[in-house]
């Protein structure tokens, strides 16, 4: 894996920091401009729910070849709450906030893999890859 950019994620001004960073590494990695757009979105609401839930957190990104296609990973980690029941946070419409419910599931479809591993009282960690061929 290639160096990892870490922002910590703190304030409403860190989610745009993210977004930022992660269209740029994704630029970097040669998405085009639509799939940065694509990246961009997903980061900002897993960044989002960070300061939503846990309050401080980080987000991870960092660029990865595997065979013939070259992707982007983005971890988002916080030390929260914790997600009581993931299959259910991934479902749309499904909400502790009073929100639409539609951010870990739509940042789900907007990327190529996507895992939530998360303990009640322990925090949350959610790894997202968006891949793309490389001569393509």
């Amino acid at each position: 894996m290639a160096d990892e950019l870490r922002i910590a994620v703190t304030a409403d001004v860190d989610v745009v920091t993210a977004r930022q960073r992660g269209r740029e590494v994704a630029a970097q990695a040669g998405f085009s401009s639509g799939d940065q757009t694509v990246i961009a979105a997903a980061i900002s609401e897993v960044a989002r729910n960070i300061l939503n839930y846990a309050k401080r957190g980080e987000v991870q990104l960092s660029v990865v070849t595997n065979g013939d296609r070259q992707g982007v990973i983005i971890v988002a980690r916080d030390q929260g709450p914790g997600i009581p029941d993931v299959q259910r946070a991934l479902e749309d419409g499904y909400s502790t906030s009073g929100g639409l419910g539609l951010g870990l599931p739509g940042a789900r479809r907007l990327m190529d893999d996507f895992d939530v591993t998360s303990a009640v009282g322990k925090g949350t960690t959610v790894t997202m890859k968006k891949w793309r061929r490389m001569n393509a």
